[in-house]
């Protein structure tokens, strides 16, 4: 009998997909990575997704999120990713947080896997520390601007990341504080020159999009062994 899950059930068997359905994995970034890892997860099956951003969606995230779209403009990124969620599998538990995440939060949620999928350092320096703390499995994304081809996308341990200025900026901090080394999710591929004169950078969907599946893949990987 065929259901929603019925190829993951081929690919896997019954009893990896359960392990699915049991484990919890929490996101922290519902953006241009974090919302294809999401999509991902639920698609295979993952039973609870933990969820955090403060942000609202805005006409400029069109370009390479999942979760925008002209009907979801100026509403919070954690409504949309939980809809979207209920839609792909109502089964699904999700726990969302709309929250700035810094080395001053405190959650008492205890996932079994993290996607580090936020753009801010001390954001992400703050994430390794709780997870390192709590003694919970994760993978972060590096930077996915001005990047334009993903075949050049990789895993590694941020020690032995290159290419990306993002990494080396993490690679400096997490050896001064002695963090320790974990997976990252990160590009080759050498960035490409800024147009214009604003602050931010350019990105593309191609991009983001990859490097939030092979984040998810990671974990899913990780609960299935």
């Amino acid at each position: 009998m065929s259901d929603r899950l019925h190829r993951i059930r081929l690919l896997l068997g019954n009893e990896k997909l359960e392990k699915l359905e049991r484990a919890t994995v929490m996101v922290f970034g519902c953006g241009a990575v974090g919302s294809f890892a999401i999509e991902s997860l639920a698609r295979c099956g993952v039973g609870h997704l933990v969820l955090l951003d403060f942000d609202t969606i805005a006409e400029s995230n069109i370009n390479r999120q999942i979760f925008a779209t002209e009907s979801t403009l100026g509403r919070k990124k954690t409504d949309i990713a939980r809809e979207r969620i209920a839609d792909i599998n109502p089964n699904i538990k999700v726990t969302v947080f709309d929250m700035f995440f810094d080395n001053k939060s405190c959650l008492s949620i205890r996932p079994d896997f993290v996607i580090d999928a936020i753009d801010t350092v001390d954001s992400k320096i703050a994430i390794y520390r709780w997870c390192k703390q709590n003694k919970i499995p994760f993978i972060s994304s590096m930077g996915a601007a001005r990047k334009t081809d993903p075949s050049k996308i990789k895993i590694d341990k941020i020690s032995r990341t290159f290419a990306c200025p993002l990494a080396a900026r993490i690679r400096k901090i997490v050896r001064d504080e002695r963090i320790g080394d974990f997976p990252v999710v990160f590009s080759t591929e050498a960035p490409t020159p800024h147009h214009g004169t604003s602050k931010e950078f350019g990105s593309i969907v191609t991009v983001t999009g990859t490097f939030g599946l092979v984040a998810a893949n990671w974990v899913i990987q990780k609960i299935t062994e």
